[in-house]
């Protein structure tokens, strides 16, 4: 039996919960990696009440301190990357290579804001009247709201809550209950960078409650901002309760994300990254390929060269060096197998689908599938720009393929579900790429690359279906988490009125030269 987690509001465990539940190994159901004590939204007000008292001596607190604590942080992390690592890996069946990544991202994320503790920078404006002076000053927010998934469980909490407190707001955390003990693991380290309690909270809640929570706490005026990465559907609820509100919450949700491959393109190159970026974590990624646009003339070769790519690729247990592992959860499981569901009779499916099992093996799988969640990875060649498995996102391990004529064809067949988060290109163009990067809706292009994949000094964010346009990552992050406060200071003795008093230049705008 694993450990225990709780709840924690201004430092303290909460022991009062609803239930308890356990997180399970998806590579491996029988192992039992802890327990969660899931808490009611009384809990959240209580914690959005804690960050709310607690919020005005963290704003107190210099920036470049605030900024040290972020240094601390990524000491910690980085002293404990593997064990935070391996964490990842058993608690949601991420390959350790890439929870390897994860982790460092938080490193990365904790190096970029130690400066920006230094750099809050405002402005002097010049003003249009003598003896003023006008200024700009980046102000927290106050209190945030940070609602995140579980399939990237700490680099993307890392992109919300390590800006939001070196800002100098104090943050509720609801972190995916299903990745609780690695959320855990990541308060923990935060706790002892030196946080004080109060300014970093964790509510282990459930999607109703945690919704109740957020309604109540909103209506007592406890939450200045929130922040949600999960499903547009969920995204939608979130934006319509912040509305009520007059907030403006950074959401970043789902995305089918769009590949083309051009007539031009690196064959090989462009399988690398397909393949990437289909499968890699199981295609449970918000940046996950949806669908391959390849161009006509090429088509045969792309799927022969991608499917081949696909059969060879090593899957199966996460701590081992394969491509993808299991799915996340139970509830993946049961969302992608209604994704399958879509595969209709003018699809050509390429390879098995399903569970793997003994009575649907495959071939080099490493470990024993009937241990966990494991699912073949499925190419779909025929895909319609008025399909299910076109329009929607999918969040596991398939990939549709599809053909284009045109280059406008292609960027209109990227755009056509309405997500508008990544995308890619793969040509040797640059007139290609440059009018596929003007057209696309995706506030994320890649050229000759995949379409996942981050750097933590780059704004991440989406359109549409994908997000409202906030982003997250880079300095641009710093928008969604201080508000911008003007001031003007008059010395001159007297009132004076902006547009009224202010002299003007005399000029003969008559004059021509002779």
């Amino acid at each position: 039996m694993g450990v225990e987690v709780l709840s924690v509001v201004a430092g303290e465990r909460v022991v009062e919960t609803v239930r308890r539940t356990e997180s399970t190994n998806p590579a491996r159901l029988s192992d039992v990696v802890g327990t969660v004590g899931s808490a009611g939204p009384e809990v959240f007000v209580r914690a959005a009440e804690a960050a709310r008292s607690a919020q005005g001596a963290w704003a107190a607190t210099p920036a470049p301190q605030r900024g040290q604590v972020i240094a601390n942080v990524g000491r910690l992390m980085t002293a404990n990357k593997e064990r935070l690592a391996q964490l990842v890996t058993r608690e949601i069946g991420k390959p350790i290579a890439e929870a390897r990544g994860e982790v460092q991202e938080i490193i990365d994320t904790c190096d970029f804001f130690i400066g920006e503790g230094r750099r809050l920078y405002g402005q002097t404006v010049p003003s249009e009247m003598p003896d003023k002076q006008l200024f700009t000053f980046r102000r927290p927010i106050g209190t945030v709201a940070i609602i995140t998934a579980g399939n990237f469980p700490v680099a993307v909490p890392s992109w919300y809550i390590v800006p939001a407190l070196l800002c100098g707001n104090t943050v509720v955390w609801k972190p995916a209950e299903y990745s609780a003990i690695m959320s855990d693991a990541f308060y923990e380290l935060f706790a002892h960078a030196g946080v004080p309690n109060g300014v970093f909270n964790v509510v282990y809640a459930d999607g109703p409650d945690t919704f109740a929570g957020l309604e109540q706490s909103l209506q007592a005026g406890l939450i200045d901002k929130v922040g949600f990465t999960g499903s547009s559907a969920v995204g939608t609820q979130i934006g319509e309760l912040c509305g009520r509100h007059l907030q403006t919450p950074c959401l970043e949700l789902g995305g089918k994300n769009p590949m083309v491959i051009s007539a031009s393109a690196d064959l090989d190159l462009a399988v690398e990254g397909a393949l990437f970026s289909g499968f890699g974590t199981a295609g449970q990624r918000c940046t996950s390929l949806g669908t391959v646009i390849v161009h006509e003339s090429i088509h045969d070769a792309f799927v022969e060269r991608f499917t081949a790519a696909v059969a060879g690729a090593a899957m199966g247990d996460p701590t081992q060096d394969v491509l993808f592992g299991p799915l996340l959860d139970e509830k993946f499981a049961a969302g992608f197998e209604k994704s399958l569901g879509w595969i209709a009779a003018h699809h050509t499916v390429i390879g098995a689908t399903g569970r793997v099992g003994a009575d649907n093996p495959r071939e080099g799988f490493v470990g024993d599938p009937e241990a966990g969640l494991f699912y073949h990875p499925v190419v779909v060649d025929g895909v319609r720009s008025d399909d299910e498995l076109f329009l929607n996102e999918t969040f596991g391990p398939i990939v549709g393929i599809t053909t284009y004529s045109t280059l406008p064809e292609a960027i209109a067949l990227g755009n056509k579900p309405g997500y508008g988060l990544s995308s890619s290109i793969y040509t040797t163009d640059p007139n290609e790429a440059f009018r596929f990067a003007q057209g696309i809706s995706a506030g994320m292009v890649s050229v000759n690359n995949s379409t996942s994949g981050a750097e933590a000094h780059l704004p991440f964010g989406g359109n549409g279906k994908s997000g409202n346009g906030s982003r997250q990552s880079g300095i641009w992050v710093l928008d969604q988490f201080t508000r911008w406060q003007s001031m003007n200071w008059d010395y001159s003795g007297k009132l004076q009125k902006a547009q009224m008093d202010t002299e003007t230049v005399e000029a003969d705008l008559d004059y021509l030269l002779p």
